[in-house]
This record gives structure tokens, C-alpha cells and sequence, in this order.
């Protein structure tokens, strides 16, 4: 693996992390407004066309058509832009919607597990005691996030649980199913085109014409241009783009910055208060990721991109 290129993948996702874990506390904001369906569609369309557009200006203008012409091809992207962008969005948004932005960060989380799960039972990599201590790690950390340490008390409402592990399904599908298409074309192109699909889906249930703008406020359209353009548009196509570089797993452990930026701008920004287990549960889950990601060894030019960062 060569070095310069590894740099640049820990750089590009560390960048993508803080702005989604930031704009997640934003979006709690902007629910006060607006509704989770509307900001997803529009948060998608805007992203992604953006995204087709730096394509058009500044990359291969060709690719951007090119992406349709094979039926194989075609037919991924579709189930990309429904199955893994829209469900990502959709899932997250509404675990913050129900809950708030912290547990809701932390709980897509668990998708570096179900990650190694998926590997180890594909036979990809072989399963190992830091991959054991992960996955304990993980669910301890969960366990006190949503319980502040109480059984008979749960610290975010049931629906948040449920949206927040679903997303994790969905970033760990997200990450995976990427990286065939990402071999044939750019990211630029397969990042925005499953924005735009997953946003015209979601559209033709929820419109984004239908809402009152006049009641929009500055700051409210000043807090949707964050979320769209850093917490969408550049978040996820540096996640995407990190893959050329890192292996999967490795990007979902290095973005530990994300429940990190959520939780502090949770806590410090919109006052809500956390007990010392449910912070006992942030250090398990943000101290398993960086327990992976500095145990990890360089990578082999004959190394697969889906070998454990964990062997031994």
C-alpha cells in the first residue's frame, strides 16, 4: 500500500467523520422546523447534484452517463442508491428524530461489527481475539449508552433503539457493496448518482415541494446548507472515496471521530445531559475503534482490501 495514498485515505475519512457527527447535532436543530422525511429527500437530491455537477466540472464528464450503460452496473447502482444511501439517511435520521444525535452516532457504531461478522463468515478474514474484544467492547458500550447503567430504564426511547440499529445494517451494506463499483468508476460519480436515487425515492412518497418555505428562518436555511453540502454532499463522498485506499473495515473504525464531534456537540451545544455510565459506554465504543485502527498493520501490495486489520 503505498504511504502518500494511505495518508490521504485517513485524512478523507477522519474530514468526512467530523462533519456527519457534527451535522447530526445540526439536523436535531433542524427538526425542530422541519420534518425527517423532507430533510432527507431534499438533503439527498441537493447533495448528489452537486456532487454529478463537480463531476461534469472538474472529472471525467463521461463517466456520469457511462454508469448506465452496462445493465449489471445499472442495477447495483439502483440497489446502492435505495438499499444503501437512502436507507443510511433515512435510518439515521430518524434514530436522531426519535432519540438524539449522540446515541443515534454511536449506535450506527456497531457496524464495524457486523462488518467482521459478515467477513468472517464469508471466509474473508479469520476470526481473532481483538476481534472478539471489539465486538465485547461494542456491546458493553452500547449496553450502558442506552441503559445509563439501569436494566429497567432505557436512556432514548424504544423506536430510537430501532432506527439506530438498523442503520448500522445499513452503513455496514453501504460500506461493502461499494467496492465493485468504485473499481470501475469514479466515486464522485457513484456517490451522487446514489443520492439522487435514493432522494427521487423517497420523494415519490414524500415530496419536497410540500412544505411551507416562508416559514423557513436564516438560520434554519443556514443549518440545511451545512447539513447538505459538508454533512451529505462532502461527508459521504470522502467516506467513499477513503475505500480506495483503506479496506472497509477500516474505514468504519477510523471514522471515530464521528460519534465523538456527535456526542460533544450533543452535550456542549444542545445541553442535553448525559449520565456517567451512558459516558462509560461512549469510551467503550470510541476506544474500540481506535483499539482497531492503531493495532492495524501496513498493508502488503498483495494484501486484500478486505484482510482484518486485526490479524495477528
Amino acid at each position: 500500500m503505498n504511504k502518500s495514498a494511505r495518508r490521504t485515505g485517513l485524512l478523507l475519512v477522519i474530514t468526512g467523520a467530523i462533519f456527519w457527527g457534527v451535522s447530526g447535532t445540526v439536523a436535531k436543530k433542524l427538526f425542530q422546523q422541519i420534518d425527517v422525511n423532507w430533510l432527507v429527500t431534499i438533503r439527498l437530491l441537493m447533495a448528489g447534484v452537486l456532487l454529478l455537477a463537480v463531476q461534469f466540472l472538474v472529472k471525467e464528464r463521461s463517466q456520469i452517463w457511462a454508469v448506465w450503460k452496462n445493465r449489471r452496473t445499472a442495477f447495483q447502482l439502483i440497489v446502492y442508491g435505495l438499499v444503501g444511501m437512502l436507507a443510511v439517511q433515512y435510518t439515521y435520521m430518524a434514530s436522531i428524530q426519535s432519540g438524539n444525535a449522540a446515541v443515534a452516532t454511536l449506535l450506527q457504531y456497531l457496524a464495524p461489527v457486523m462488518i467482521i461478522i459478515y467477513l468472517v463468515l464469508r471466509k474473508h478474514i479469520v476470526f481473532t481475539r481483538k476481534d472478539l474484544t471489539a465486538i465485547f467492547l461494542a456491546l458493553v458500550g452500547c449496553f450502558f449508552l442506552l441503559t445509563n447503567g439501569s436494566i429497567s430504564q432505557l436512556s432514548v426511547p424504544k423506536i430510537a433503539i430501532v432506527w439506530g440499529i438498523l442503520s448500522a445494517i445499513a452503513l455496514a451494506f453501504y460500506t461493502l457493496y461499494a467496492i465493485p463499483l468504485l473499481k470501475q468508476y469514479d466515486s464522485l460519480v457513484i456517490v451522487g448518482w446514489a443520492m439522487v436515487i435514493g432522494g427521487l425515492g423517497l420523494s415519490l412518497i414524500h415530496p419536497p415541494w410540500q412544505i411551507d418555505f416562508k416559514s423557513l428562518t436564516p438560520e434554519t436555511y443556514l443549518y440545511l446548507a451545512f447539513v447538505i453540502i459538508f454533512g451529505t454532499m462532502i461527508a459521504f463522498w470522502f467516506y467513499i472515496e477513503s475505500l480506495q485506499s483503506l479496506s472497509p473495515k477500516e474505514t468504519s473504525f477510523l471514522s471515530s471521530l464521528e460519534p465523538l464531534a456527535a456526542v460533544l456537540t450533543t452535550v456542549f451545544w444542545l445541553k442535553e445531559p448525559f449520565g456517567f455510565f451512558q459516558w462509560m459506554g461512549v469510551l467503550c465504543i470510541i476506544g474500540l475503534i481506535l483499539l482497531l485502527a492503531f493495532n492495524k498493520k501496513p498493508s502488503s501490495n498483495n494484501q486484500s482490501k478486505e484482510d482484518s486489520p486485526l490479524s495477528e
